[in-house]
C-alpha cells in the first residue's frame, strides 16, 4: 500500500527548530522523526511513499537527495577511503513521491492534493508524521480489512500531564488525571479506502467535516492500541523521544527486534 505522509507542518512549539526546518525534519538521534515513521512502514513492507511538502519544503527534498546510508548501516571503509562497501542498506527499495502541498494548507486540502498519485488504490495509509508507535500494523489492517469502512485511526491513551474536571454552576464537582479518566485520543496512522475523497470537499480540514460524514455513515473505526504511542508536539516531547533513543529504549523501532520468528515474518 502507498502511505500518504503529511510533511508541512511548521511545529510552532518546537520553536528551537521551526525556524530552520519542518516539524518532520526535527531529529530524533541522527535521524528526522519523518525517517523512524517510514523505516516503521517500510518494516512492514510498504515502501511506496508520498511526501505532502509545504513549510520549508526543500528542507526534505535536500535530506533525501544527499541521503547519507553509512549514518545508519554497518560499512567497511577500504583503500584509505576510496572504496566504501555498505553491509546493509535503508532506503535502497523505498519510492518516494514528493509533492508541493502549500505553506498554509491544511491536513485535508495535502490530502486532496495528492489524490492524483493514489489514481487506483484502493486502499491507502496516512500519517501526521509527528508521532511513534510500536504498534502491530499488519494486524491493524487486517482488522480494517474485515469490515466495510472506509476510514480508521488508531485509539491512544492521551500522554499529556493535565487534570480532567468536572464543574456544576462553577462549583468543581470531580477532578481527576486524565490518565484516569478513561479518555481517548486521534492517534493517527489512518488506513483509508480511495472512497474517502468523496467525503472530503475542497478547504476542509480532515478531521472537521469529512470525519462527520464519516461517522453520520457509520464508516469510521477507531482501533484500540494500549502499547507504546507518542506524539513530538512541544520540546519537551522531542526531548523525552532524544532520551528514550540515547538510552537504548526506542519502542517504536520495530526493525530492530530480535525475535527470530518475527525478523522471518518481515524478511
Amino acid at each position: 500500500m502507498k502511505v500518504v505522509l503529511f510533511c508541512g507542518g511548521l511545529g510552532m512549539r518546537l520553536r528551537d527548530y521551526s525556524d530552520s526546518i519542518p516539524k518532520p525534519m526535527i531529529p530524533i538521534g541522527y535521524r528526522p522523526i519523518l525517517w523512524h515513521i517510514m523505516k516503521y512502514y517500510a518494516f512492514h513492507g510498504h515502501t511506496d511513499f508520498i511526501l505532502c511538502l509545504g513549510y520549508k519544503a526543500d528542507v526534505v527534498k535536500q535530506y533525501f537527495l544527499n541521503y547519507d546510508e553509512c549514518l545508519s548501516n554497518n560499512f567497511v571503509l577500504a583503500n584509505g577511503g576510496k572504496t566504501l562497501r555498505l553491509l546493509n542498506r535503508d532506503i535502497e527499495d523505498w519510492n518516494i513521491t514528493f509533492v508541493d502541498t502549500g505553506n498554509t494548507s491544511n491536513i485535508g486540502e495535502r490530502l486532496k492534493a495528492v489524490e492524483p498519485y493514489l489514481e487506483g488504490e484502493d486502499l491507502f495509509l496516512a500519517n501526521y508524521s509527528d508521532g511513534l508507535t510500536d504498534l502491530p500494523l499488519d494486524d491493524y489492517v487486517s482488522y480494517f480489512l474485515a469490515g466495510r469502512h472506509i476510514a480508521a485511526f488508531v485509539s491512544v491513551k492521551p500522554t499529556q500531564s493535565f487534570h480532567v474536571i468536572s464543574v456544576d454552576d462553577d462549583v468543581v464537582t470531580d477532578i481527576r488525571h486524565v490518565s484516569r479518566c478513561g479518555l481517548r485520543i486521534n492517534g493517527g496512522y489512518f488506513v483509508f479506502r480511495n472512497d474517502i475523497f468523496r467525503y472530503l470537499h475542497d478547504g476542509e480540514e480532515l478531521v472537521d467535516e469529512p470525519f462527520q460524514r464519516l461517522i453520520a455513515d457509520r464508516q469510521l473505526i477507531a482501533y484500540r492500541h494500549d502499547g507504546f504511542w507518542a506524539a513530538m508536539d512541544t520540546f519537551k516531547e522531542r526531548q523525552q523521544l532524544e532520551e528514550m533513543y540515547a538510552r537504548g529504549n526506542a519502542p517504536w523501532e520495530v526493525w530492530k527486534a530480535t525475535s527470530p520468528s518475527l525478523q522471518r515474518q518481515h524478511a
